[in-house]
């Protein structure tokens, strides 16, 4: 259950004002499908984090337990770090004409999480609790607690939620899991 909780509250808070929620917040305003934009990110994010993390779990069997603490530690600080920094959407996304809107978000929703902090955070996260399912589950949730309201409620309600705390919130939560990582021991 600490896996499930842990990673849905990390990826919820990481995931404001990330580049997938700028995606979610620019399709809702173009498509104005929310139910077949909502459920591409559903699927997308099932699948993309479903690979983080087996990535996760071959690292947790692959890296010896006193080398996995430093670099679960390590990546949880980066992460934090990366928090810190505002994204941005580096390109619009493709027009529905022949693809429908479901289509088109499940790919950009994939392809823009691609190397996306919530991605990572979904291999660390994998890697620390050795539990794929909770954490896959905790990591959609989040990601849908946060992209859900954000294709319902459109740019308004995105406007009013103070950025830059949130980032600050989301980068100490990576910061103590680094702490939990190097002081809690990994169980098998």
């Amino acid at each position: 259950m600490e896996a499930f909780l842990v990673s849905t509250v990390v990826v919820a808070l990481s995931e404001i004002g990330d580049k997938t929620q700028l995606l979610a917040l620019v399709l809702a305003a173009r498509l104005r499908k929310p139910l077949p934009i909502v459920l591409g990110i559903i699927v997308a994010t099932l699948f993309n984090h479903t690979l983080a993390g087996l990535v996760g779990a071959w690292v947790r069997s692959a890296v010896p337990a006193p080398y996995l603490r430093w670099l679960l530690a390590a990546s949880f600080f980066a992460v934090a770090l990366w928090a810190l920094k505002p994204d941005r959407m580096d390109a619009e996304p493709a027009s529905s004409s022949r693809w429908g809107a479901f289509a088109v978000t499940a790919v950009a929703f994939f392809l823009t999480e691609i190397g996306d902090k919530t991605q990572i955070a979904t291999v660390v996260l994998a890697a620390q609790f050795g539990n794929l399912i909770a954490v896959v589950g905790g990591t959609t949730l989040g990601m849908l607690i946060a992209d859900i309201p954000a294709v319902l409620l459109g740019s308004t309600a995105a406007m009013r939620i103070p950025m830059r705390l949130v980032r600050y919130v989301a980068a100490g939560m990576f910061a103590l899991l680094g702490l939990v990582a190097l002081l809690a021991p990994v169980s098998p």
